[in-house]
C-alpha cells in the first residue's frame, strides 16, 4: 500500500509499516533544543524523571539562538548553565551565540537529512521537512523523555498534499505560496497533520524552510518537500547529504485533501494583523504606512532573502521614517551576504543588522515593537504582543515586498519599483 512522506518516516522509525491514524513509539534521529526552553527540559530530565544522563549524546543538536546574546542577567544565566551542561554531557553538536537559528542551522551543518525523524523545542521544528525529514516540535516533558530514552510517541498524521502548478512571477515568492495556502486552509485546517509541498523542485532548500516553517501556522504536524529536483540536488552536492532508499514519492498515497495553486495567477500575498491565516492579494490591501520594516527569522532571514531585498533596495534609500531592521538567520548567511556585496548594499539603504539569531521575532530583544507601530514583518506570526508591545500591529510579506515597502513607507509591490 502506497505511504505518504509521514507514513514513510514514521515506518522507518517504528521498524514497521504505519499509517495515518495509528498510535505508535518511534526512535527519534535527532532532538533539539534551544536556550528558552532548554532549563525545563533539563529540570525534567534530572528531577523528575531522575535520569543522570542522556540516552545518545551524539543524537542531540542544542543551540543558543532566542536570546543571542542574553539580554538581561538571568539570560546569560541560564545560557552560562546550559555550556555546562553541554560539556557535562559530552555533547558535540552544540552552536553558540552567533551561528544562527537552530533549524537552517542544523540544515546547513547537515545534521538534518531526509527521512529523519527530528524532533525540536521549538514549534518551527517543522522546517526540517525542506530538506524531507519529518521535523515537529514538542514540549518540554516530551523533550526530556526523548533526551532520556531517544524515543517519543506520536500519531501518524494524515497528509495535505499542496499541488502548485506553473511559474512564479517576478516579485513573487516561496513566502507568497506559503501565505497562500494559510489562506486557503486557515489556521486550524491543517491541525495535526503533515503538509506536503509539491511541484515545487525549482525551489531552493531556503526557500522549501519557507513552506515548511509556514506548515505549523496551519496547525500542522509536519511540513515535509520531497528532496527532488534542482534545489535539492544543489544542496545535496554542498553538503554532501543523500536519500535513504526507501524515502520517494507514492503517486497512489492517500491524501486527506489536495489544494492546488496556480503559480502563474499568484500575486504577493499580505498577512493582516493579528492572525496569520487573515491573507489578502497586497493589491487589495488599503495603504498602509509602516514605521518598521523587519527581514529575519527562520522563515525568510536566509541569504537569498537578503540579496533578494538587495536587488530592490540597490542604490536606493529607505524612506525617512522607517527603520529597517536585517536579521540574517545563520553566520554562513551573513558571511555570503558580506562576500558579494548584499549586506553592504542594504547598510548603504538605511538597514540596521542584528546578530544571527531568533531577535525580535519573539519580542525579547533587538528591535520589539513600541505600541501603536506598524511593522512589515518577513516571519511567520503576527499575534498581539508577538514582537513586543500587544498595540502593535504586524504585517507578514515576502523579503521583496519588505524591501518595496522600505523605500516607500507604506506596504508596496515590488513591481511599482523595480525599474
Amino acid at each position: 500500500m502506497a505511504q505518504t512522506f509521514a507514513e514513510q518516516i514514521l515506518s522507518h522509525a517504528a521498524g514497521r509499516e504505519v499509517y495515518a491514524g495509528e498510535n505508535i513509539v518511534v526512535n527519534v534521529d535527532l532532538a533539539m533544543m534551544h536556550d528558552s526552553i532548554s532549563p525545563s527540559i533539563i529540570k525534567i530530565l534530572h528531577g523528575e524523571l531522575g535520569a543522570q544522563n542522556v540516552h545518545d549524546p551524539d543524537r542531540i543538536a542544542i543551540v543558543i539562538d532566542h536570546v543571542a546574546p542574553a539580554s538581561t542577567v538571568q539570560n546569560a544565566e541560564h545560557q552560562a548553565n546550559l555550556r555546562r551542561w553541554v560539556k557535562q554531557h559530552h555533547i558535540r553538536h552544540f552552536f553558540d551565540v552567533g551561528r544562527g537559528i537552530s533549524h537552517p542551522v542544523l540544515v546547513e551543518e547537515g545534521l538534518a537529512r531526509p527521512g529523519m525523524l527530528i524532533i525540536g523545542s521549538d514549534s518551527h521544528s517543522t522546517g526540517y521537512g525542506a530538506v524531507g525529514a519529518f521535523g515537529t516540535g514538542m514540549g518540554s516533558t516530551d523533550m526530556a523523555l526523548a533526551l532520556a530514552t531517544g524515543q517519543t510517541w506520536l500519531r501518524v498524521p494524515q497528509t495535505i498534499r499542496i499541488q502548485a502548478t506553473g511559474n512564479l512571477r517576478p516579485g513573487v515568492s516561496a513566502k507568497d505560496l506559503g501565505l497562500r495556502v494559510a489562506r486557503e486552509l486557515g489556521a486550524d485546517g491543517g491541525t495535526y497533520q503533515s503538509i506536503e509541498w509539491h511541484g515545487v523542485d525549482f525551489l531552493s532548500i531556503t526557500d522549501r524552510m519557507t513552506l515548511a516553517t509556514l506548515s505549523i501556522e496551519v496547525g500542522g504536524k509536519a511540513g515535509i518537500i520531497p528532496p527532488t529536483g534542482p534545489g535539492w540536488e544543489a544542496h545535496a552536492t554542498q553538503r554532501n547529504v543523500t536519500i535513504p532508499e526507501w524515502l520517494r514519492v507514492e503517486e497512489d498515497a492517500s491524501y486527506s485533501r489536495t489544494i492546488e495553486i496556480d503559480l502563474d495567477q499568484l500575486d504577493p500575498q499580505i498577512s493582516v494583523p493579528p492572525y496569520v491565516d487573515h491573507v489578502v492579494d497586497l493589491r487589495d490591501l488599503e495603504r498602509t504606512s509602516v514605521d518598521v520594516v523587519y527581514i529575519g527569522t527562520c522563515t525568510n532571514g536566509h541569504y537569498a532573502d537578503m540579496a533578494a531585498a538587495a536587488r530592490i533596495l540597490q542604490g536606493r534609500r529607505i524612506a525617512p521614517d522607517v527603520r529597517l531592521l536585517v536579521v540574517p538567520s545563520t553566520s554562513e548567511a551573513l558571511q555570503q551576504a558580506t562576500q558579494d556585496g548584499t549586506l553592504s548594499t542594504l547598510l548603504a539603504a538605511g538597514a540596521t543588522l542584528g546578530t544571527p539569531g531568533c531577535g525580535a521575532c519573539i519580542g525579547r530583544h533587538m528591535g520589539v515593537l513600541a505600541p501603536g507601530e506598524v511593522c512589515l514583518f518577513t516571519g511567520n506570526r503576527n499575534f498581539r504582543g508577538r514582537m513586543g508591545s500587544p498595540e502593535a500591529h504586524i504585517y507578514l510579506g515576502s523579503p521583496e515586498v519588505a524591501a518595496a515597502t522600505a523605500i516607500t513607507g507604506y506596504i508596496t509591490h515590488p513591481q511599482e519599483v523595480i525599474a
